[in-house]
């Protein structure tokens, strides 16, 4: 069991969803809080609702695509508290929604710099202040699909399957090296949050086609129905029990299974699924 009372966690992507549930739940526990996002107005009122917990809080103005500004985030954090105990890189885009015949190089460019690399330059800014605090925790989001690909999802599932390799790769690594780092992958399901919305936003400087608000408007009303704060509080709680592997969600659990049992048949079930939800698959 690893208590968070009075321990210094970290939390990108704050301003909203998973990210700001999560800065509240640990809150409330008692732990210290250094939250950062690109959404200013979000994460000021994130910070507002922390402070009203009495929770102590740094903020920050963060892109987790930028190495430099991540790795001089990550000395302003140390700076600041003295120590650094647990990371949880949370920031994190929706896919451009395309075929891989159809998708352009930004997207995937702008998806993997995000959801992977954001990753990756969290853990490894944040990795020496967490072997330094005896006590260390990095916890990565990943996805349903970090073992679950769809269609119409190529450079999101590329950045979440990868962001859950890098997370078992450090895992490892931290148990061969003996340092007093637990690594946890998270992997929500259907969550209610505005990640869907997000996604048309993409489309910025053309019209969303009829197809595509369909999609958004059933992942809005059918898929993602799991309150953040339930997910944020799953999370956390496995977080203290040191959980190597967190799903969260009923959807998350059932996916996960069925991969496992049906690792042949389950794309062709997926198919049907998506026909059935979308008709477009």
């Amino acid at each position: 069991m690893s208590n968070v009372q009075n321990k210094v966690a970290v939390v990108t992507g704050a301003a909203s969803g998973i990210g700001r549930a999560l800065a509240l739940g640990l809150a409330r526990r008692g732990a210290r809080l250094a939250l950062s996002d690109v959404h200013d107005r979000g994460l000021a009122d994130t910070a507002d609702r922390i402070k009203a917990l009495g929770a102590d809080v740094h903020i920050a103005h963060l892109d987790v695509s930028d190495r430099a500004a991540v790795e001089a985030y990550a000395a302003a954090v140390a700076d600041h508290y003295g120590t650094v105990h647990q990371i949880y890189n949370n920031a994190g885009v929706p896919g451009g929604s395309r075929t891989v015949l159809d998708a352009d190089w930004e997207s995937y460019e702008h998806v993997i710099g995000i959801n992977l690399f954001g990753v990756i330059h969290g853990t490894k800014a944040f990795l020496p202040h967490l072997i330094a605090s005896g006590d260390g925790h990095v916890i990565n989001v990943s996805s349903l699909n970090g073992y679950l690909a769809q269609p119409m999802l190529s450079d999101y599932c590329a950045s979440k399957f990868a962001v859950r390799g890098f997370t078992e790769a450090l895992r490892a690594e931290m148990l061969a090296a003996r340092h007093p780092v637990r690594v946890t992958v998270v992997h929500p399901g259907g969550v209610r949050t505005n990640i869907a919305n997000a996604g048309l936003e993409k489309a910025a400087g053309r019209e969303p086609t009829a197809q595509e608000l369909a999609r958004v408007d059933t992942y809005n009303s059918r898929l993602l129905t799991l309150p953040a704060e339930r997910a944020a509080q799953i999370i956390v709680d496995g977080v203290e029990r040191g959980s190597p592997r967190i799903l969260v969600g009923r959807d998350a659990k059932s996916v996960d299974l069925l991969v496992r049992l049906l690792p042949k048949l389950h794309p062709k079930l997926l198919l049907r699924v998506e026909r059935r939800l979308f008709g477009d698959a």
